[in-house]
């Protein structure tokens, strides 16, 4: 009896979260309905609301900001827009850092975290999993002495939250493991092993 109930809960615990959280990002997608006029909302023209419609809305409006962005016209007013945003002294540095770590995880060009590596944290006789994601550089560079590596620490079961820590390149042993296996190993709290 208890062999059945652990299974049925290894079955509907993953789904029911993965369902959850579905309904969390719809359910915020649906918010952008909120910006189309009354007459012209689905509670009004059908009678009832139609969840998911947000949700497409949201995507058509990135396709088609990406779309003006991506031509001479949009480039420029874009570009008159970030001027802008730069110039009011809070929303310069919250829109800057956002806009950075946005371009990095976003590119095509470059991955955020460029490899699984393990790392001596929080003490010498612990390890943790991290991701490389760069090197110091600018004034940072200049105050360390040696070749330093920038990690990103992820916490569990929260990956998007964690700890970014600059470590001697010797401390740091890069894993044969891909940044997807390792995620995956934090994110299960270490009850998935890696392959």
């Amino acid at each position: 009896m208890r062999k059945y109930f652990i299974t049925g809960l290894l079955i509907l615990v993953p789904l029911a979260i993965t369902l959850w959280v579905l309904n969390i990002i719809i359910s915020t997608m649906d918010q952008s309905l909120l910006f189309v006029p009354e007459r012209w909302q689905p509670r009004t023209l059908v009678g009832f609301d139609i969840p998911g419609l947000g949700t497409i809305l949201t995507i058509l409006i990135v396709f088609l900001v990406g779309l003006l962005a991506n031509n001479l016209i949009g480039n420029y007013i874009v570009r008159l827009w970030e001027k802008l945003l730069h110039r009011i002294p809070v929303v310069s540095s919250l829109y800057g850092s956002v806009k950075q770590v946005s371009d990095t995880l976003f590119s095509s060009s470059g991955n955020a975290f460029r490899k699984a590596v393990l790392i001596p944290y929080p003490h010498a006789n612990s390890y943790t999993i991290a991701f490389l994601t760069g090197t110091p550089g600018g004034d940072v560079k200049n105050h360390l002495v040696g070749d330093y590596v920038s990690v990103y620490v992820p916490t569990t079961p929260n990956p998007t939250s964690g700890f970014f820590l600059m470590m001697a390149r010797s401390q740091v042993v890069e894993l044969d493991m891909t940044v997807d296996a390792a995620l995956k190993y934090i994110v299960s709290m270490g009850v998935v092993a890696p392959d």
